[in-house]
């Protein structure tokens, strides 16, 4: 039985097969030196490239290590929600594959985690990407906080660290994944923030144009704040069974 330090850290895959053994290399140096079971929960969200291959000779070779595959393209928050669906362990920790994300920051957060919050994320204080993502970035945040009454940094950081126990009892959607801070803080969960490494991208291309991203964030936000407003918890005094 884990207990309740235990880790799944849950990755989306994309077509990312150059990356996917470095970046378990890291994960592996990351939490070996903890206390901690943990385990990588991989979903290979119908990629086109040698990536489940890779997925499955990294499974074979290494105890901590688990895949799922999805028939074809489902998305990122459907990837998100399969692993979240699949990890064995309580405390569920996020990140993107394409090795931007720092697996070394993974135990400092845990640490922050551990003082009493529902999630901790990372907050991407120099980020390596180009000036006009940088600057789409920082609108699309701004205009995020303040149509859901947030003060996040940076809620497009995928390195964050949830409790499994929320997670499932949150709303799912297209872009879900975008509004994890909300969403948890809807079910009662305590948010804190840490500077986190973030890196250049070697290896592959990224996913997502900052047009998609707008576009398709001005539909999801107004249905976030559509649930903030709509949203109630309850709690039961007594019951007889």
């Amino acid at each position: 039985m884990p207990n309740t330090q235990s880790v799944s850290i849950v990755i989306p895959v994309y077509n990312e097969q150059d990356n996917l053994p470095v970046l378990f290399d890291e994960i592996a140096r990351a939490m070996r030196p903890l206390n901690r079971e943990w385990e990588v929960v991989f979903v290979d969200d119908g990629s086109s490239d040698a990536s489940l291959g890779v997925l499955k000779r990294l499974a074979a070779e290494n105890a901590e290590v688990r895949y799922i595959a999805f028939t074809k393209n489902r998305g990122q928050s459907a990837a998100f929600c399969a692993g979240f669906d699949q990890a064995a362990f309580p405390i569920v920790v996020t990140m993107d594959a394409d090795l931007q994300n720092d697996p070394a920051d993974i135990p400092a957060m845990l640490a922050l985690f551990d003082q009493g919050y529902g999630m901790a994320i990372g907050w991407r204080k120099k980020r390596q990407d180009t000036a006009s993502k940088r600057y789409a970035s920082k609108i699309a945040n701004a205009i995020r906080n303040r149509i859901t009454r947030e003060s996040v940094r940076d809620t497009g950081c995928s390195l964050k660290i949830m409790r499994r126990d929320v997670l499932l009892r949150i709303p799912r959607f297209k872009g879900m994944h975008r509004y994890l801070p909300t969403l948890m803080k809807l079910e009662g969960a305590s948010v804190a923030e840490m500077p986190v490494n973030h890196r250049e991208r070697h290896m592959g291309v990224s996913k997502y144009g900052n047009w998609e991203r707008a576009v398709a964030g001005v539909r999801d936000l107004l249905g976030v704040r559509w649930l903030q407003d709509r949203h109630f918890n309850y709690e039961i005094r007594e019951k007889n069974r």
